[in-house]
């Protein structure tokens, strides 16, 4: 059997699946799509069952990639059941979202989440009386507590074996009179859900929908034509305002039945948002907040790294003296236990706490808070409000930040927001900041060349938003309820995002290594330095960075990791200048994406985009790099 969990964003409908699926969940795409879903095994009542967390979506209109694939997911996909997570502090909107759902025809089970804040704001909901109005189970859920999972999964394997299907709660009549006119004429085709919800679907001008029945049904499409004009001109209203408006009118009414109003408790968290969103108080908490942040991150890596290193440089030394240094083996042998521990002692220790950190910040709901704060500096750069999503992702990888540009609706935007998303710091560039600059330097300095990372992309995107002028309309966004985050939640998220760094970017690291080890041994890198060189040497680095560099197109940590190959020792304060090691940070910071992100790039926006975007950030990596190199020569 298949279920899927379907809800509106920060319902909590991915918590309740990181509860269930702990370590075994995957990751993948929707076909012809960058929009991803998870996936994994559970067991029900004996039975092992496929579990799949769409993404979070308002409606089923189809009127951006989240809201297609949720659709064409639920219609084509052999879905046993859904099962449809709703917030209880937000129960009107949750329930307009249940009709839609409620009209494929599908079994189904509704789980009230967050049932704590509703107590806590006073409100009592009545999910029996509830589920007798909807013919379906309704189940409080506090999912972040794991309190009533394990009867919402109960429920809704009862509902997909006996195949318990919604009640109908008709709309007004001129809207019904449409639906069933339309379904008489559909009565002899073989459709994939109801056939009301193939009505509805059609009277709400699917474009996908209307495209596919338009050969095989012209006779049906005419008759949904007559019923749109008689509606608009009923109304003079597009049908599709109407039926959203029906949905809200019967969610309202519902809630109003099953929902008393008792007396709020206020508490501390209440008021948090007077002081965390404040326009002076806001920032301040913001720089303080990122502040610690940064600074638990270098202090957990910082206390790590060191001894890691050390015990390497022992064990490589080992090898080299019982082995001999001189041989082509050998020397392969030392380079892939050099990739080794670069991965292990240099990015593990700042990757590891870092998606933690940004996991908590998430769970607990401020990084939404962030959004709300930095908006105003996506206007400065001539960005519509929605350009902070990629931003944030960013920070944990650039690939999903591209994709996350399909959100915006113009190309203008998308291009803009594609090219300084890409200067980032994501996860990968974060062992370089906090590997050399802030491990020899102090997190103070990693701190700093955040900021100026920032301060960097709002130049970027005011010049370059001069030369694409458009007004950028506000941002409307819903600020989640401050949660408690627990730990099962926490690792289990981090560890998704380590696991690609495991799994795939670790080999690269090694394999690069080897490979670098080989060129070493045949003195292969003086060439490759000498293509780099012209860059080096303008900013006053070695020419031996050439090569990792490189090689840093790959991956990002593998500029850090060949560094110490190319200079023999991870002592780089040894080879380098404090200078040279930020100049080299800020560099690596800015220029060229890594291959996957260039590769999303060219599917997101074209061959000439990821051109431009690529040549974009090695000008702004120069002269960002340069600017910090000329300052230090003045001071």
């Amino acid at each position: 059997m298949r279920f899927t969990l379907v809800g509106q964003p920060n319902c909590g409908k991915s918590t309740l699946f990181n509860q269930v699926a702990g370590y075994r969940a995957e990751t993948g795409n929707f076909a012809g799509t960058t929009v991803t879903f998870t996936e994994t095994k559970v067991r029900v009542l004996g039975d092992v069952v496929e579990l799949v967390d769409l993404p979070g979506t308002y409606t089923l209109l189809g009127t951006n990639p989240a809201e297609r694939v949720v659709l064409d997911y639920l219609i084509t996909k052999p879905v046993d059941a859904i099962l449809n997570v709703i917030d209880a502090t937000h129960l009107v909107q949750g329930l307009a979202l249940t009709l839609e759902l409620m009209e494929l025809g599908r079994p189904m089970v509704l789980a009230i989440n967050m049932m704590d804040e509703a107590s806590r704001q006073g409100l009592k909901i009545d999910g029996e009386a509830l589920g007798k109005l909807l013919g379906i189970p309704v189940l409080p859920m506090i999912a972040s507590r794991g309190l009533g999972i394990r009867e919402a999964f109960t429920e809704i394997w009862k509902a997909a074996r006996e195949k318990i299907i919604a009640s109908i709660l008709p709309f007004k009549p001129d809207i019904e009179k449409a639906i069933t006119e339309i379904k008489g004429k559909m009565a002899w085709g073989e459709f994939p859900v109801s056939r009301r919800a193939m009505a509805i679907k059609l009277l709400e001008g699917d474009p996908e929908l209307s495209a596919r029945l338009g050969g095989e049904y012209k006779n049906l499409l005419e008759e949904v034509q007559k019923h749109l004009d008689q509606l608009c001109h009923q109304s003079s209203r597009q049908a599709v305002w109407l039926i959203a408006i029906e949905r809200q009118r019967i969610a309202r009414e519902l809630a109003e039945k099953v929902t008393t109003q008792g007396k709020a408790y206020l508490s501390i968290r209440d008021r948090l948002d007077d002081y965390l969103l404040h326009p002076l108080w806001g920032y301040l908490f913001l720089l303080v907040i990122i502040s610690v942040f940064f600074g638990a991150v270098y202090g957990f890596g910082n206390l790590i790294e060191g001894p890691l290193l050390r015990l390497f440089d022992s064990l490589t030394a080992l090898i080299l003296s019982k082995l001999g240094s001189s041989g082509f083996l050998v020397q392969l042998l030392a380079g892939a236990i050099q990739g080794i521990s670069g991965g292990v002692a240099i990015v593990l220790p700042y990757l590891v706490p870092f998606l933690i950190g940004l996991g908590f910040l998430e769970d607990i709901g401020y990084l939404t808070r962030i959004a709300f704060l930095m908006d105003a500096l996506m206007h400065r750069m001539g960005l519509h409000g929605k350009a902070i999503v990629p931003f944030i992702l960013g920070y944990g990888c650039n690939v999903p930040a591209v994709m996350s540009t399909r959100i915006m609706e113009d190309k203008r935007d998308r291009f803009l927001s594609a090219a300084l998303a890409t200067m980032i710091p994501c996860a990968a560039r974060l062992a370089v900041i906090f590997g050399l600059a802030a491990f020899y330097l102090g997190p103070w300095v990693a701190v700093g060349i955040y900021f100026y990372n920032l301060l960097v992309i709002s130049i970027t995107g005011r010049i370059i938003s001069s030369f694409l002028p458009k007004d950028s309309p506000g941002l409307i966004i819903e600020m989640p309820v401050y949660r408690i985050p627990t730990l099962r939640t926490v690792t289990s998220k981090a560890w998704f995002r380590v696991r690609e760094f495991v799994f795939e970017a670790w080999p690269v690291l090694i394999i690069g290594s080897v490979v670098l080890a080989g060129m070493n041994f045949f003195s292969i890198t003086p060439w490759l330095d000498q293509i780099f060189r012209p860059f080096t040497w303008v900013l006053g680095i070695p020419a031996e960075v050439g090569t990792p560099l490189i090689f840093g197109i790959l991956r990002k940590e593998l500029s850090l990791i060949m560094l110490a190959q190319a200079f023999g020792t991870t002592n780089f304060a040894s080879v380098l200048t404090p200078e040279q090691m930020i100049t080299f940070t800020v560099f690596v910071v800015f220029y060229i994406p890594c291959l996957a992100t260039m590769i999303t790039i060219k599917n997101e926006l074209g061959w000439k985009n990821m051109a431009l975007i690529s040549g974009l950030s090695i000008l702004v990596a120069l002269i960002a790099a340069l600017f910090l190199r000329l300052l230090f020569l003045e001071f």
